[in-house]
């Protein structure tokens, strides 16, 4: 029978420029989710807001008498508010299993086995959770910008709220970025992604217990830095150039969210390694 030449040979592919694996780890995730129709179907009703949002403002901008329906600062604030239910759902559905998953296949060590580091692989992880956030919190909102300034036909309501802009962008990002390391922090220190989105809803519902709990023997809010999600709350009404609710100093709320993140990160390099570490 023939013997076909075994000879090296050089390779004939693209080579894919260096630092750019991240993007193949988050288009693989994102097509992976989009997939299931009922998560569509969840994203769907998470748009449900904004449909309300924009009948609103072409009512308010076409009838004088629902003037009252017109955007303002404290509705957009309200607006990411509702938004709120949907950020913690889409986070335990899609954050969960993304590097829990991973490791309970062994498939770390093929990750970064390849020329892959781990920076590149947690961006590519985080990117997945972002992409879907963003898509329920930013997205919506800057389109509820663009149409009021559509309806009402004229640039007043821009040139008077132009810092609406920055406060979306803004506390959409760190409201994003605050969920999506904390669940991949989470993600990474267990192979069952149902003990994990367990995990993730204890930090959020113990943190808010806790300073429920302190609010109700003090009778002062000046521990909300205590709870993440009344960190975001403070942080929101000071972006939104609204009245503060908690007695907290914002850079106080500031400094705990960061410091959750930072957390994460620590946690993130500790966990995600080629070879599992024994302590």
């Amino acid at each position: 029978m023939p013997i076909h030449d075994q000879s090296y040979r050089r390779y004939g592919g693209g080579r894919e420029p260096i630092g750019k694996a991240w993007a193949v780890i988050a288009r693989h995730g994102v097509q992976t989710i989009v997939r299931k129709r009922l998560f569509l179907g969840l994203l769907l009703l998470a748009w449900i807001p904004f449909a309300i949002g924009a009948v609103s403002v072409y009512l308010a901008a076409n009838f004088p008498q629902m003037s009252l329906l017109s955007m303002t600062a404290q509705r957009f604030r309200d607006f990411l508010a509702a938004q709120d239910f949907f950020v913690f759902v889409i986070t335990v559905w899609v954050g969960a299993g993304l590097i829990a998953n991973d490791k309970r296949a062994n498939a770390l060590q093929i990750y970064l086995s390849k020329p892959l580091g781990r920076v590149e692989y947690v961006a590519g992880k985080l990117t997945i959770l972002a992409v879907f956030l963003l898509g329920v919190t930013l997205l919506p909102a800057l389109l509820l910008l663009i149409l009021q300034v559509l309806f009402t036909g004229s640039f007043t309501f821009l040139r008077q709220n132009f810092y609406l802009f920055p406060a979306v962008i803004v506390f959409s990002f760190l409201q994003v970025l605050l969920a999506s390391f904390t669940m991949l922090a989470l993600s990474s220190i267990s192979k069952s992604s149902r003990y994990v989105a367990i995990l993730y809803a204890a930090v959020i519902f113990f943190s808010d217990a806790v300073y429920g709990l302190v609010y109700l023997i003090t009778g002062s809010s000046r521990m909300s830095w205590l709870s993440l999600p009344a960190n975001l709350r403070q942080i929101g009404d000071v972006v939104f150039r609204l009245e503060p609710r908690y007695a907290t100093h914002p850079a106080l709320s500031l400094l705990a969210v960061l410091a959750a993140m930072g957390l994460a990160a620590w946690i993130l390099e500790r966990q995600v390694r080629g070879v599992e570490v024994v302590s």
